[in-house]
């Protein structure tokens, strides 16, 4: 990823006279006017607006100054700390506004989309399955989300540190559920930080502790040029403090979903960890959102998203901290990326509905639940398939013996055979009668209309 160039400092532009006389004249231009307020509303970064068209008889210099002048005229400071270089401003463009008011009325307490109540739990693992292992390849993890759900849904240990960050990410986002009521502290900080990097750093020693030293940069892989410098590890334990008191201010002038975004990017600006800054950020986002009761968070995978554009994540950052850490540009990506959460959620919803509908078509049988649904159409479509208790008890979420019930219902009625792995382990596979019972359920439902 080419590095973006630093805009051009407007105070240097307007000490020369004859620049202020020209930007008063672009100021009576409607045309310039209309140009500064759509560039402002996509809020477009000083690379990606100095080479689109202007408008005749303009200076893009000239034009950025006055995009930085409308810019500022309404946007809110945030002083995080005392700490030199921590002060922080953003606006909430009218897309973002519109965008803001759509996810309350959809992601709130009151969201207009629903969750099947049937499938509850099954969405909730399949979501935090999704987050953790798109996290943890934000990060390096180097596995395939075939591979990574196998090992979560079959409880099998990791084979590698690839899959050891993906399993501490999900038990960690798993046990966020649980700490939406907390307030944050330093403290539940590090332990989230220990949970994501247990077994899977150069030193266990940095598990849960703050870096030690000036040594940690934010390289470009590309180019191997340093992106960023994070602040002197000294200065962490009162950052840290600063930070845990913002995210526990309940200020009503900030929408939650900015407060979240901008915890996001604190987290990965003050760095305070060798690794695994990422994952908690995102981590710590989600426990924010999970707290302001948008519970229907629990259903998207954020970074599934990020993953995809992971240059588009990464300049949204820079372009914050090189344009006098202007957070609009990382709120905005980061609502986009809730968007596409969002649309993804409701998709992954109505695919599974529709699944269920042929399901239902397949076969209804009295006293057959949900899980055992979903079994029948996993082993009519994957005929080779083999189950076992754990990876259904953790497929739904449910406990060891309901899981074993399903099976064992399943074996009676004569659509699956057990066997023994060494002294206990089940496994559970197709019978040899599987379709033959299919069919003389498919015909009895079609004797019955």
């Amino acid at each position: 990823m080419k590095l973006p160039t630093n805009p051009p400092p407007i105070d240097e532009i307007l000490k020369n006279e004859s620049n202020k006389k020209e930007l008063s004249e672009y100021l009576k231009r409607q045309d310039i006017l209309d140009f500064a307020s759509k560039i402002n509303d996509r809020y477009l970064y000083w690379d990606e607006f100095r080479y689109r068209p202007h408008p005749k008889k303009t200076k893009p210099e000239l034009l950025w100054a006055l995009i930085k002048f409308t810019r500022n005229y309404g946007i809110t400071p945030l002083k995080i700390s005392s700490i030199k270089n921590f002060t922080f401003k953003y606006n909430v463009t009218k897309t973002t506004s519109h965008k803001l008011h759509e996810f309350d009325m959809n992601l709130g307490t009151s969201p207009a989309i629903l969750i099947p109540c049937e499938n509850k739990e099954k969405y909730l693992i399949n979501s935090i399955m999704e987050e953790s292992i798109a996290s943890s390849q934000l990060e390096g993890a180097s596995t395939t989300r075939k591979v990574a759900k196998e090992m979560l849904r079959t409880s099998r240990k990791p084979r590698n540190k690839s899959e050891k960050m993906i399993l501490n990410n999900y038990l960690t986002n798993k046990k966020i559920l649980n700490l939406k009521t907390k307030k944050l502290t330093p403290e539940m900080i590090m332990d989230i930080h220990a949970g994501m990097s247990k077994e899977t750093l150069d030193d266990s020693d940095m598990e849960g502790k703050y870096r030690r030293a000036n040594d940690i940069h934010v390289i470009d892989n590309a180019t191997n040029e340093i992106c960023y410098t994070p602040p002197d590890f000294k200065l962490l334990p009162q950052l840290i403090n600063d930070f845990c008191e913002y995210a526990n201010n309940d200020n009503v002038s900030t929408h939650p979903i900015i407060k979240a975004s901008i915890l996001h990017f604190l987290i990965g600006y003050i760095h305070p960890f060798v690794d695994g800054n990422g994952r908690t950020a995102r981590a710590i986002s989600f426990w924010y959102l999970l707290s302001q009761d948008y519970w229907l968070f629990e259903y998207l995978s954020i970074s599934r998203i990020i993953i995809k554009s992971p240059a588009q994540y990464a300049k949204a950052y820079l372009y914050t901290e090189k344009d006098e850490n202007d957070l609009t540009y990382f709120i905005n990506y980061h609502v986009k990326t809730i968007d596409s959460a969002f649309k993804d959620l409701k998709l992954y919803i109505d695919n599974q509905i529709k699944e269920k509908e042929k399901t239902y078509e397949l076969l209804k049988i009295d006293g057959i639940n949900n899980r055992q649904l979903y079994l029948l159409r996993l082993f009519t479509e994957n005929p080779n398939k083999i189950m076992t208790i754990n990876e259904l008890q953790n497929t739904f979420n449910v406990v060891y013996q309901t899981a074993r019930t399903d099976l064992l219902d399943m074996v009676n009625l004569g659509f699956l055979d057990k066997k023994t792995l060494g002294k206990k382990k089940l496994l559970f596979l197709r019978s040899e009668d599987f379709e033959k019972i299919i069919n003389t359920h498919r015909n009895k439902k079609q004797a019955i209309y």
